[in-house]
């Protein structure tokens, strides 16, 4: 029996990197929604980057299809 078998570390990496790559989608949809909206946070200095936000949504897409392959095969 291997240290890797007796904590489940193969499935914990996978559940981590599904869980960045939801985090990432969800995270950066909400913003992109709240700035279409016009809701800004009120100690905001900077401008709103649409294109940075689809960006980090589409690679937070990529890995959280990563984590769900690597979770069922």
């Amino acid at each position: 029996m291997d240290i890797v078998d007796v904590l489940g570390l193969d499935s914990l990496l996978a559940m981590t990197i599904l869980a960045i790559g939801a985090a990432m989608v969800a995270g950066n949809g909400f913003a992109i929604i709240q700035a279409r909206r016009g809701n800004a946070p009120a100690d905001a200095t900077g401008e709103f980057r649409a294109s940075r936000a689809w960006w980090l949504l589409a690679v937070g897409a990529v890995i959280f299809v990563w984590g769900l392959a690597s979770i069922l095969v």
